[in-house]
C-alpha cells in the first residue's frame, strides 16, 4: 500500500496583496533592489516564467491540484511566495497586507481541505503585532503557523525583540517555517543566478545559527521549527560549528554544540541528490527530514518521493516518517 505524502514547501501568489503594495514607496524600493541583486538575465528569466508557468500554478488551484497528482503529493502546505512578505510596510499597512494574506491562504485551502493546509505570515518588522497576527492566524483562520525571511531589515530571527513570538510560537504549537527573501551579500550574487543558487541556503544558515548560538531553542525548547532548502549548508558543514563552539569563548554561547540542534529542527528534503539527502538525513535523523518541493518554482523538484526512495539504506518506517509522519506531526494533522 503507497504511504500518502506531505509537501511541506509550497506557495501561493495572493493577487489582493500585489493591489495594496503596488506603487508604495517601500515597494519601488523592495523591486529596484531586487532587479540590482538578481541580474538583469536573471530577472527577465525570471518575468518570462512568471508569466508563463509560475503565475498559473501559484493562483490557480485546478492547477495545483493536478501538480500534486503527477507527484503524488496529498497534502499540499501552502504558503506565500516570500516576495510578499513586505517587511518595509509601516504598521498600518502591515495589518492590512497580512490580514489580506493569511485570509486568502485560509481561503485557498478552504476550497481543497482534504488536500491543503496553509501557513500564513505575521509582521516581523512590528514585532508586538507579529505576536497577535500570529494568534490570529493560528487561532481563528486554522493556520498551521507561519512563514518568515531569515532577517527582518537587517535584525535576526534571533534578536531579542521577537523573543515575544517565539514564546508565543512555542505556546500555540505552531510551525515557523524559514524561507529567506533576497541575500545579505549583496552584488556579488547578481550574476550567473547566485542571489538564488547561493544566497538561500546561506542565509537560511546565518539564520539557524544565530537562532541556535543566541540560545534561542534553549530558552524555548518546544518550537517547531522548519528550515527550507534542506537547511541551507547547515548540517553539511555542522562540523566548523562545532569546533568554534569548543575552542572559542565567544562561541560557547549555548547549551549544546550547535550540532545537537540538528535534533530539534526540521528540515525540508530539497537537497537534490541522494547523496545529499542521505547525509541530512544521517545528520539530523530521520525524524526531523519532511518532503519539499518548492512548488512550482524552477528550483523545486517534481519527484520528491522518487528521489527519496534513492536513498539508501531507508528503512520503511523511515521512508513513511519522512513521507507523511512527520508533517503530520508538526502540522498537527
Amino acid at each position: 500500500m503507497k504511504s500518502p505524502a506531505i509537501d511541506i514547501h509550497a506557495h501561493a501568489l495572493i493577487e489582493e496583496v500585489e493591489k495594496l503594495v503596488h506603487g508604495q514607496t517601500g515597494w519601488r524600493r523592495e523591486v529596484e533592489m531586487a532587479a540590482r541583486l538578481t541580474g538583469a538575465t536573471s530577472l527577465e528569466r525570471n518575468r518570462q516564467l512568471m508569466t508563463n508557468d509560475w503565475r498559473p500554478a501559484l493562483t490557480r488551484l485546478e492547477k495545483r491540484i493536478a501538480a500534486m497528482d503527477r507527484m503524488t503529493v496529498d497534502i499540499q502546505t501552502v504558503s506565500v511566495v516570500p516576495s510578499q512578505y513586505h517587511y518595509w510596510a509601516d504598521r498600518a499597512l502591515a495589518e492590512r497586507i497580512v490580514a489580506t494574506a493569511n485570509q486568502q491562504i485560509a481561503e485557498i485551502c478552504t476550497r481543497c481541505p482534504d488536500r491543503l493546509v496553509g501557513l500564513g505570515i505575521v509582521a516581523l518588522q512590528h514585532p508586538d503585532l507579529a505576536v497577535a497576527q500570529l494568534q490570529r492566524a493560528v487561532g481563528e483562520l486554522g493556520l498551521k503557523g507561519v512563514m518568515v525571511s531569515s532577517a527582518v531589515n537587517g535584525a535576526e530571527l534571533a534578536d531579542p525583540t521577537n523573543l515575544p513570538f517565539w514564546s508565543k510560537a512555542e505556546e500555540l504549537g505552531a510551525l515557523v517555517f524559514v524561507h529567506p527573501m533576497g541575500c545579505s551579500l549583496g552584488e556579488r550574487l547578481a550574476p550567473f543566478y547566485f542571489s538564488n543558487l547561493i544566497g538561500n541556503p546561506a542565509e537560511t544558515t546565518v539564520a539557524l545559527a544565530h537562532l541556535i548560538f543566541s540560545g534561542v531553542f534553549d530558552r524555548y525548547p518546544r518550537l517547531k521549527v522548519c528550515a527550507a532548502h534542506g537547511g541551507g549548508y547547515f548540517a553539511f558543514y555542522s562540523a566548523r560549528f562545532d569546533h568554534g563552539w569548543r575552542v572559542r569563548p565567544e562561541a560557547h554561547s549555548c547549551r549544546l554544540a550547535p550540532s545537537e540542534y540538528l535534533k530539534r529542527i526540521w528540515f525540508d528534503s530539497l537537497v537534490y541528490t541522494p547523496e545529499h539527502l542521505g547525509f541530512l538525513i544521517k545528520r539530523a535523523g530521520p525524524s526531523q527530514i519532511v518532503l519539499g518541493t518548492d512548488f512550482p518554482f524552477d528550483m523545486g523538484v517534481d519527484d520528491p518521493i522518487a528521489r527519496l526512495d534513492m536513498v539508501t539504506p531507508l528503512s520503511g518506517a523511515d521512508r513513511a516518517a519522512i513521507c507523511w509522519g512527520n508533517a503530520a506531526k508538526l502540522l498537527g494533522i
